[in-house]
């Protein structure tokens, strides 16, 4: 008897988590909707709470270095306590709002290098080890976002790479302790000053904020140095502005002025 609670105490015999998702594609400001299986195991237990939440891999500095870790950061609770018996199964239907200043992950069908994303379930049982689960999410770019992309790649700008970092954007509308960065390379036009341009969106209900970074390119006397840039979108125009005009205009005054040309 001793040995069977201190087995139950480590979660052998436990129940069993699975969440299926109904569409694992979503986009900023969406919603996720599935449904969660719970089946007891072989003996009844008190669950104190059933919850979803979205987790991205994001880059830290601390000090001199640097590490990555999971974070996860929006969660929604999907019940409360309740006994759950030996091999009995529970449906426990949920959507799931996706916040709207999370990073995407897709672009034109295909997974941007270096972007995580998931959906962690968790069951919390009283005395016991957490059941858990972990289903892969797609979020693909809002309209507004496609359109800057889009014009970013007719200028000549191949995509490097992508990540998330933790920390805050000055002067703009920022939900969430980190901010993603996608990296381009830059054409043959922009090429003899610019280095690689990044480029972070925080989008919000009402607008887009697009964030530029211009890293120059260092030479023999010279060190390199970054140039900063925002503006925000207005989703109910993006379609009557040509972007490609706009941001190529954008891009060689702002090198102009800080002296990357």
């Amino acid at each position: 008897m001793v040995f069977k609670r201190m087995m139950q105490a480590l979660g052998v015999g436990g129940p069993s988590v699975d969440t299926v998702l109904a569409n694992p594609n979503t986009y900023p400001g969406g919603f996720l909707e599935g449904q969660v299986h719970i089946v007891g195991g072989d003996h009844a237990v008190d669950v104190e709470y059933l919850a979803v939440g979205l987790l991205t891999r994001v880059e830290v500095e601390s000090g001199d270095n640097e590490y990555q870790t999971n974070q996860e950061f929006h969660r929604q609770r999907l019940t409360g306590s309740f006994r759950l018996e030996a091999g009995v199964r529970h449906d426990v239907p949920f959507r799931f709002e996706v916040p709207w200043q999370t990073p995407i992950t897709e672009l034109y069908g295909q997974r941007l290098h270096g972007m995580t994303m998931g959906l962690a379930t968790e069951l919390e049982v009283a005395r016991a080890v957490d059941k858990s689960d972990l289903d892969p999410v797609m979020v693909h770019p809002l309209p507004a976002q496609e359109r800057i992309l889009e014009a970013l790649l007719r200028l000549g700008f191949r995509f490097s790479k992508a990540d998330v970092e933790k920390g805050r954007v000055y002067g703009v509308e920022q939900h969430l302790p980190f901010y993603q960065e996608i990296e381009f390379y830059p054409p043959g036009a922009y090429a003899s000053g610019i280095n690689q341009l990044e480029l972070t969106f925080l989008p919000t209900p009402q607008k887009l904020q697009v964030v530029l970074e211009l890293d120059k390119r260092g030479g023999l006397f010279t060190e390199g140095h970054d140039a900063f840039g925002s503006f925000d979108v207005d989703y109910a125009t993006v379609d009557q502005v040509d972007w490609t005009a706009r941001l190529d205009q954008w891009l060689r005054q702002s090198a102009q002025r800080r002296g990357l040309f």
